[in-house]
C-alpha cells in the first residue's frame, strides 16, 4: 500500500510545538503522536528532525515532514529552502511539506523555481504544497507537486478572511492531484465536512495538540458568560 493509499479519507494529527510553547520538546511530541496514533489518527505531521525522529520511536504512522525556519526578510517559513528540504529528505521522511504561496522566499526565488530544484535533486521524494489560495494551489501542481493543501489560506496578506472549506472545494474541483485539508479544520464536523467535499485526507493540529489554545477557549467562553450576566 502506497503512502497516499494509507492516508487516503483519513485523520492526520499535526504534533508541534515552538520554542515558546510549554510542550516544546521531542519526548513530549513523540507522546502526543503516540496519543493520536491510539485515537485513530493515520498519519502525523511534525517540525524538526529532532521531533520527527523521536515520534519515529513511538509510532510506525506515514509522516509529514517540516521545518520551520525564520530568515530575514521573508515571510515564508514552512521549509523554505534547499538547505530544510534536504535535512528532512536525509532523515527519511514520506512527504515533506513546503509554503507554495507567491510570497518572496529568502533566496529570492519564485515558488516555481524552488521546487524546479528540489525535484531534480529528489525526483523520488513525495512534495506537498501548503498553499493559501487556488492560484498558488493550482500553480504548485503545474509544477509538479504531488500534494495540494489548504495549510495557509487565510495566513498570507492576500488570503485574509478564507473560508477554509470554501477554498477547500473550489481546490478539490479543479486542481487534479490528491488535496489535503489543513487550516483552521477545527471540530469534527468541520473535519467531515472536508472528506465529503473529496479531501484525500484531513490534518488537524492546534485542536487536538495545543493545550494551552484549546484551554483559552474554554476560559474565553466563561468569562464571556461571567460579563454577559453581570
Amino acid at each position: 500500500m502506497t503512502v497516499l493509499e494509507q492516508i487516503s479519507k483519513k485523520l492526520i494529527v499535526s504534533c508541534q510545538a515552538l520554542e515558546d510553547e510549554p510542550l516544546h520538546d521531542p519526548y513530549i511530541m513523540s507522546k502526543m503522536a503516540l496519543a493520536a496514533k491510539q485515537g485513530g489518527a493515520s498519519g502525523i505531521r511534525a517540525n524538526t528532525v529532532k521531533d520527527i525522529q523521536a515520534i519515529k520511536k513511538e509510532v510506525d504512522l506515514p509522516i509529514i515532514g517540516i521545518i520551520k525556519q525564520n530568515y530575514p526578510g521573508s515571510n515564508v517559513y514552512i521549509t523554505p529552502t534547499m538547505s530544510e528540504v534536504d535535512a528532512l529528505h536525509q532523515e527519511g521522511v514520506d512527504i515533506i511539506a513546503f509554503d507554495a504561496t507567491k510570497q518572496e522566499r529568502p533566496d529570492g526565488k519564485t515558488f516555481e523555481q524552488f521546487f524546479s530544484e528540489v525535484k531534480a535533486k529528489y525526483p523520488e521524494q513525495l512534495f506537498m504544497a501548503d498553499a493559501s489560495t487556488l492560484e498558488e494551489a493550482i500553480a504548485a501542481e503545474q509544477a509538479g507537486v504531488d500534494i495540494v493543501a489548504t495549510t495557509l489560506g487565510g495566513y498570507t496578506p492576500y488570503s485574509e478572511g478564507t473560508v477554509p472549506l470554501e477554498l477547500l472545494e473550489r481546490m478539490v474541483e479543479i486542481v487534479k492531484v490528491p488535496v489535503i485539508a489543513e487550516g483552521n479544520f477545527d471540530t469534527p464536523e468541520k473535519a467531515k465536512k472536508a472528506l465529503d467535499l473529496g479531501a484525500h485526507a484531513v490534518v488537524v493540529g492546534s485542536a487536538i495538540t495545543r493545550p494551552q489554545l484549546i484551554t483559552e477557549k474554554f476560559a474565553n467562553a466563561i468569562q464571556e458568560k461571567i460579563s454577559n450576566t453581570q
